[in-house]
């Protein structure tokens, strides 16, 4: 199936399966691909965030069930808080599940990773499709599922380009200035390998 994706300002691509078949404005791709579906999104189409602490934020954090807020809260647990749940795999697993979906609910297609030692969280993040690139050593700043609030300068996936994984991120902004300002929270969907694999309600 093919999918016209546009944003705000008409900027557009098509996707079909795992790849971009063609970028351009939305008038020319419309008429070029007319029986594709069209989404059109608010905000800014760009490619996606590659965030640079994803061994910290999956292998060394644990990221609360919802139903656990009232005793753990929301937020990722590290350290000595971290070591007092001593976790079986299966919270593991399910810690990373829940970190990769918020990391792609900041617009997030890859994370930058040491070698992930945990099978459960190894296991967990491969079938969730958020890409690992490696890395080496300690990338600076602060862990943070919004990459753009890290103290690190963001790094984006690879521009989109016809032949390329559609891995894509929209953030409801009306250019890039804002969404430096404003930060990866006001992402409103991400794709991945063609998949929408977060959109905000």
């Amino acid at each position: 199936m093919l999918t016209i994706h546009a944003d705000s300002r008409e900027h557009a691509l098509v996707v079909q399966g795992e790849r971009i078949a063609a970028t351009g404005s939305l008038a020319e791709l419309v008429v070029a691909y007319p029986r594709a579906r069209l989404r059109t999104w608010p905000g800014v189409l760009t490619p996606g965030l590659v965030n640079p602490h994803g061994t910290e934020l999956l292998e060394q954090a644990y990221h609360p069930d919802p139903r656990e807020a009232d005793t753990l809260g929301s937020e990722p647990l590290t350290g000595d808080a971290l070591i007092a749940l001593a976790l079986d795999d299966g919270r593991w697993g399910a810690s990373a599940r829940r970190g990769v979906q918020r990391m792609l609910a900041h617009g997030t297609v890859a994370a930058a990773c040491a070698t992930l030692g945990n099978r459960a969280v190894r296991d967990a993040v491969r079938r969730t499709g958020l890409a690992i690139v490696a890395r080496e050593g300690h990338p600076g700043g602060v862990p943070c599922l919004d990459p753009l609030a890290s103290g690190v300068p963001p790094v984006f996936a690879s521009p989109r380009a016809p032949g390329s994984e559609a891995c894509f991120t929209v953030f409801d902004v009306r250019d890039e200035s804002e969404l430096a300002e404003r930060g990866a929270g006001t992402c409103v969907a991400t794709v991945v390998a063609g998949r929408l694999v977060f959109r905000r309600r």
